[in-house]
Order: structure tokens, then C-alpha cells, then sequence
């Protein structure tokens, strides 16, 4: 069992609404959860990596968005936690102490490579307390533990549920169809470039090497390979080029490509179909799957139950 019950202390409403009022000084609320508050310092230090992210790829109306669409999705998970914390508080459990000490110290054996010191000078780095630090990873535990109670039993998973989730997936049983391609380039700017291009077309139409022709010839990276892409699928390339080489059946070279500043010669050595695993190859893997998911779906409903009761505001 992940937690056992013991009676926890009672907090008086009074303390609580000192310790709100107190906190709304040095921060802001970003939502309250049956009397209890969600900082945005809370919602930052989920966010502060993501923000970081947007800031490099976007800008503008579409960056501010996203930060709201995030800061939001951060105040909704920090909800889930807080009602799921609350769920355990009612119902009197208690994670042992010693729990949380095994937690801790797999951390720093893991982490740390044994090294205490180490972890607590990270911990002073990052701002943290070893005793906040604790409080943290109490919750994570708590919260795990109650998610996986909320789903008691497996559910049985019919033959039809499965191969339904099976059709529904398809593509992740499907290899695409795929090419072995090798690829000759010149750029325009050399001389006489397109001549020989078709010069080497037709030698390699003759029977010549396409792999000795593109290492002589060919000024793009993959020259000392011959030429060389492997196996590759259709969004691999520029449309341009995928769709000329995937037209191509085993030995046939193309015509001479324009595009961009060059022109290239594609080349395919082999060519795989596109391949669907059967059910019945993949059943244990499907069936995994679908009862993960499952799994999920009672977990929301449990976390859906909790906020129909719940008095829930967000500023």
C-alpha cells in the first residue's frame, strides 16, 4: 500500500486565513480551491522553463497567447493537485516519514551518485529547503498514490474494445512506404552544370555506377557516400524531391531536377511498400494501451467527481 490511514492534525480555519492573507503580501492569488490559495509564484515555477521556450520561437499576439494558454494549463494541474491533496486530508491517510526518506535518499543515490552534499548544495542553488524540498516530494508521492487508488480494479478489456483502439491507431502499426535513395547535386553556378547532369544521366541509364558518378561529381555532404540517404520515407525531402523519387522503381534514376540554386539526380536502390503490423502481432502491445488509457479515463472522472464538489475560483 502506498500510504496508510492515521488521523492527521486539524487545521483551524482562522490559521488558514492568516496564513492566505500573509502570503497575499509578498504574492499574488491565482485561484483559491475550497479556501485554499494557488500562488503565481506556484504557477511560475511550472511555467518558467516552458515560457522560456516560447519567448525564442515566438513573439507578439501569438506569444502572449501561448503564455496565457500555458499559465492557464498550469493553474488547472496546480487545481487537480490541490483537490487530490485535499481528497487525502479527508479521508485521514498518512504517508509514513520513513516513506519519505527512502524517496529521498533514491534521489540522491541516484542523482547524486550518494553524494548529500551535492544535493543540498543543487537544493540552495535552486532556492530550496531540504525541508520544502521534503514537503514537495510528499505531495508528489501523495498524489500518485491517489491516482493509482482511484483506479481500484483493472478493467476487463474486451476483444472488440481492443481491436477497435487497434483501428483507431492504425498508423502506429504502419511502417510507411519507403525508398533507399542516393542523390547526385550540382549547383547552377558551376560550369556547364545542367550538361553534366544529363551527361552523367545517361551514363548511369548505360549502366555506370550512380555511387561512383556522385562521389566524383556531386557537391552536397553526402559525396563521400556515394550519394547515400538510406532508407527514407516521403516527408524526408521537400516535396519536390519526394514525390519524383518515390515515382522511381528500383534501379531507375531520374530526370535532372531543378531546384533552388541546383539541380539534382535521384537514384533509388529499393523500394518497401507501405507495411500494417496485424492484431495479432501487436495484441500485447494494444491491449497495454488500451488499458493505460482506461486507466487515464477513470483517473479524469475521479479528478471530475472532485471538482463538482469543490468551491473553485480563478482570478
Amino acid at each position: 500500500m502506498y500510504f496508510r490511514k492515521l488521523a492527521l492534525c486539524a487545521i483551524t480555519l482562522s490559521l488558514a486565513l492568516s496564513a492566505i492573507a500573509e502570503e497575499q503580501v509578498l504574492d499574488g492569488i491565482a485561484a483559491v480551491v475550497n479556501g485554499e490559495v494557488i500562488t503565481f509564484s506556484q504557477v511560475r515555477e511550472l511555467v518558467v522553463s516552458r515560457e522560456m521556450a516560447l519567448r525564442q520561437s515566438l513573439q507578439g499576439k501569438a506569444l502572449e497567447d501561448k503564455i496565457k494558454e500555458t499559465r492557464l494549463a498550469a493553474i488547472n494541474d496546480l487545481i487537480d493537485r490541490q483537490l487530490v491533496l485535499q481528497e487525502f486530508q479527508k479521508n485521514k491517510f498518512n504517508i509514513p516519514e520513513y516513506a519519505v526518506d527512502d524517496h529521498v535518499n533514491t534521489i540522491i543515490r541516484e542523482q547524486f551518485q550518494g553524494d548529500r552534499l551535492a544535493f543540498i548544495r543543487t537544493l540552495q542553488a535552486q532556492g530550496y529547503t531540504l525541508q520544502r524540498f521534503r514537503k514537495m516530494e510528499t505531495d508528489k508521492m501523495i498524489v500518485q498514490a491517489m491516482r493509482q487508488r482511484a483506479v481500484k480494479t483493472d478493467p476487463i478489456l474486451s476483444p472488440s474494445k481492443v481491436e477497435q483502439f487497434y483501428q483507431e491507431h492504425r498508423a502506429e502499426y504502419t511502417t510507411p512506404e519507403q525508398v533507399k535513395l542516393r542523390m547526385l547535386v550540382l549547383h547552377k553556378d558551376s560550369p556547364d552544370a545542367k550538361k553534366v547532369a544529363e551527361e552523367i544521366r545517361t551514363k548511369v541509364k548505360s549502366g555506370d555506377d550512380f555511387a561512383k558518378m556522385a562521389q566524383m561529381y556531386s557537391e552536397d555532404a553526402s559525396k563521400e557516400t556515394g550519394g547515400d540517404w538510406g532508407w527514407i520515407e516521403r516527408n524526408t525531402l521537400n516535396a519536390s524531391l519526394s514525390a519524383p523519387a518515390f515515382a522511381l522503381k528500383a534501379g531507375q534514376v531520374s530526370k535532372v531536377l531543378e531546384m533552388g540554386n541546383n539541380y539534382y539526380l535521384l537514384y533509388v536502390e529499393a523500394h518497401k511498400a507501405a507495411d500494417t503490423k496485424p492484431l495479432a502481432a501487436v495484441r500485447d502491445e494494444t491491449e497495454k494501451k488500451v488499458l493505460q488509457a482506461e486507466r487515464q479515463n477513470a483517473q479524469e472522472k475521479w479528478i471530475k467527481n472532485l471538482r463538482d464538489k469543490a468551491y473553485i475560483r480563478i482570478f
